[in-house]
């Protein structure tokens, strides 16, 4: 068989997950929606999926190749590497709008980084960064 050749029935398919996120990439086509709006959401699937989020992996823990990849990735390619991680990244509109995400946790998963360790190093770092910020006197996480 065909290495591109997928069972589509054994393909976790994101779309079903992330389906408040697609209404919400809808409804801006309408109305401005705060970005914020979409990284709650897209974690949201994120959290569903994995169990974890965008945020719980460090860009340092990819390696130089690893970075190459993904900045070099597109639609075709990124669906072709789903699937073959047993994911799919068509909807019914198409391809998903958050596709280079979801590839970015595919390969998280796939390299082993999706850990509690890894997610406290990162989640550390975040509030490091926003307390060295001027004028930031603490910072609250919801956990």
């Amino acid at each position: 068989m065909s290495p591109i050749a997928f069972d589509q029935f054994a393909l976790t398919r994101i779309a079903d997950f992330a389906r408040s996120l697609s209404r919400l990439h809808q409804a801006a086509r309408r109305q401005r929606i705060d970005d914020d709006q979409f990284d709650r959401e897209f974690n949201a699937v994120c959290q569903s999926i994995w169990g974890y989020t965008i945020d719980d992996v460090s860009d340092e823990l990819f390696s130089t190749e690893d970075h190459l990849f993904l900045d070099t990735l597109d639609e075709a390619h990124a669906r072709i590497f789903a699937a073959e991680q047993g994911y799919d990244l068509v909807g019914d509109q198409g391809m998903l709008t958050d596709w280079w995400g979801f590839c970015w946790m595919i390969l998280a998963e796939k390299r082993g980084l999706l850990t509690p360790d890894n997610r406290a190093a990162a989640r550390a770092a975040i509030e490091e960064k926003y307390l060295a910020a001027p004028n930031v006197i603490g910072v609250i996480i919801g956990r």
